[in-house]
């Protein structure tokens, strides 16, 4: 209304001046990006002289950003390949995702919008009343588990075909894939934990059948795999959270009793999960150490559920396209496939590799938003120029870019780690690195990959608030990765553990590889800001590294979260300053190293000078948190 030049008014001729675009002496851009601009703009001119009368639509005159193959798009992902890949592995690899890029762009794109269009549905019952239990989904999600057979994305990791460099090159393509699978690559994950986790028990003969579906390029023949742990008592607490009981059978099989609160890909084919066997006189024993693994199969060769029933699914923020259901086990026949006992230890394995996934999800997110939000950048135009050309614009996607460049680094790291490990080329310093940048990598960039989507929307302005475009669907399948496969504190804990597992060798490998990192940058005469912040980092994490032995279990859990935080920061850091002392380096990834080193680096060194882990700070803590609460304001 106020863009009506034909009405009267004192205030509305004001307005109308404010709402003119642009004129083009007012636009400052290069001549192929002015004549992009010009053209808009005549459009926009041209409609705003058409009486609304006349006009049949309003239309927003903003042009869809549109992006490539992923792969020949990614720098940092290319650069990083051309360092450490050796030539002929370089050469079949980058063929492999130069094409995958493309069939990306072509076929799976389209077919992850349809996902999301077309979530799962749950019929309970059939048109005469019997009980079926059916989770329809689309074909654009069946065609999804096909896509993953033929691309190998499981397969990849396990044929070995490049070595110690196999799961790298599996795990890239995961990252490709990730943004475009319509939340396909969560079963991935499962199903690429639960091949890992037979792998680790030696493949035996009654589980040869299952890995080999798991793990096959056929998709007549290829499996997905299910991890159902957690139930109504807990989630990252399955010691004392955990009710399924097992109850052995004559034949040595197993039928399992319980409720599964959260089974994400309730479709899948085969699931590993938790359960306590049962003694001869129906007792159980508590605690973890009550624990054990099974293996079932979700339907019978008939096609039938396997004792299961559904209970509903879940109505999720995100992740829609995937069906996360409540099961009843009653008596679903198992297979126990840990020592009895063993359980949390023998699926230690499933949640290594899951957790490697989800840091996966968490930088494909990232760079799959800054992607849009860049290319979004060299074509629309506001207050008379693009807004690439608008400096504060461009220098808050080069903060995401930052961001984002650290968590892949990260990334690459674990599963260089991973793949040495997996074929025994890995040291007991590799193995030590790899346990703790597990936990660590996982929890920071799922922290990081949240705050960069919903950056990245904003810089859309309102139309990254419209579903339509496809953006909140990637900012709300984001959020989730802070909680999947345990949340920021629970994995901060899990850090500490790992410290205390290896008596504090692992700060000793942590320190030792970092000095490494920074000492290849030490000739690099524009890394020596950058390399000299990272020193006075890891001084100060020594130093409270030293401290906190003397401290107690209160304040080292109060010092959990940011302590992770700084191994993150430190560790990412050093990746980055790496990567730029690289001969071949461009100018783009010193800049990232710099301002990845100007952030606070070691923030749990700051916390402690400010005494905010003591014990009396705790409860200071719980008196803000809970003050005029009925239940324990009177206390506090």
């Amino acid at each position: 209304a106020t863009c009506k030049p034909w009405q009267s008014g004192r205030v509305l001729p004001r307005l109308w001046e404010r709402c003119q675009p642009p004129s083009r002496k007012g636009i400052n851009t290069t001549a192929g990006q002015g004549q992009q601009a010009g053209a808009q703009e005549k459009r926009v001119l041209e409609d705003l002289e058409m009486p609304l009368a006349r006009r049949e639509t309003e239309t927003l005159f903003q042009e869809q950003p549109q992006t490539g193959n992923q792969y020949l798009e990614d720098a940092l992902l290319r650069s990083y390949l051309k360092t450490h890949l050796p030539p002929k592995v370089l050469e079949e690899v980058n063929q492999d995702l130069e094409r995958f890029g493309n069939h990306l762009l072509a076929k799976i794109k389209p077919l992850g919008w349809e996902c999301e269009l077309n979530p799962p549905v749950f019929r309970q019952y059939d048109a005469w009343g019997r009980r079926v239990d059916h989770i329809v989904t689309c074909s654009a999600w069946r065609r999804m588990k096909e896509i993953a057979a033929e691309e190998g994305l499981i397969a990849e990791a396990y044929e070995r075909r490049y070595s110690n460099w196999s799961r790298l090159h599996q795990a890239v393509k995961l990252y490709l894939f990730s943004s475009s699978s319509g939340g396909f690559n969560c079963p991935l994950a499962m199903t690429d934990g639960a091949a890992k986790v037979i792998e680790s028990l030696g493949v035996p003969g009654s589980l040869k059948n299952a890995f080999d579906h798991l793990t096959s390029r056929d998709p007549k023949k290829f499996w997905t795999s299910g991890q159902w742990m957690t139930e109504r008592r807990g989630g990252s607490d399955v010691a004392n959270g955990t009710e399924t009981v097992a109850r052995k059978q004559p034949d040595g099989t197993y039928r399992l009793y319980g409720f599964k609160w959260f089974t994400s890909a309730a479709d899948s084919d085969v699931t590993l999960t938790l359960a306590r066997v049962a003694d001869a006189e129906g007792q159980v024993k508590q605690g973890s150490s009550g624990l054990s693994l099974f293996f079932l199969k979700v339907r019978d060769e008939e096609g039938k559920l396997n004792s299961i029933q559904v209970q509903r699914l879940k109505d999720k923020l995100g992740t829609r396209q995937m069906a996360t259901a409540e099961l009843w086990l009653d008596g679903a026949k198992a297979e126990l496939i840990s020592a009895e006992g063993r359980g949390v230890a023998s699926i230690s394995n499933m949640l290594n590799i899951t957790r490697i996934h989800n840091v996966i999800g968490a930088v494909a997110s990232m760079r799959r938003m800054i992607s849009l939000s860049r290319e979004y950048a060299r074509r629309r135009v506001a207050f008379g120029k693009l807004l690439k050309d608008h400096p504060l614009h461009v220098q808050t996607i080069a903060r995401m870019e930052v961001q984002t460049r650290g968590a892949f680094l990260l990334l690459m790291e674990i599963v260089r780690l991973l793949g040495l490990a997996e074929t025994n080329m890995a040291s007991e310093q590799d193995q030590l690195l790899l346990r703790l940048l597990i936990p660590v990598a996982k929890l920071y960039t799922g922290k990081q990959a949240s705050a960069v989507v919903v950056e990245a929307m904003e810089s859309f302005g309102g139309q990254g608030y419209m579903e339509d475009t496809g953006l909140p669907v990637i900012v709300r399948d984001t959020l989730v990765l802070s909680i999947w496969e345990g949340t920021t504190n629970i994995l901060s804990l899990d850090v500490l553990r790992s410290l205390t597992k290896s008596q504090g060798q692992v700060m000793a490998v942590f320190f030792s590889t970092v000095q490494k990192k920074l000492e290849l940058a030490s000739s690099t005469a524009k890394l020596e800001p950058a390399v000299r912040q990272m020193r006075d980092a890891i001084s100060s994490l020594a130093q409270f590294t030293q401290a906190a032995g003397s401290k107690g279990t209160v304040t080292m859990e109060l010092a959990a979260r940011d302590f992770s935080y700084a191994l993150a920061r430190i560790y990412a850091g050093a990746l980055l300053i790496e990567h730029a002392a690289r001969p071949d380096a461009s100018s783009t990834d010193i800049s990232a190293a710099r301002r990845w080193c100007n952030q606070e680096l070691c923030p749990v060194a700051t916390e402690l000078e400010n005494s905010s882990y003591e014990a009396e700070e705790a409860l200071l803590d719980s008196a803000l948190v809970y003050e005029g609460s009925p239940a324990c304001g009177s206390r506090l």
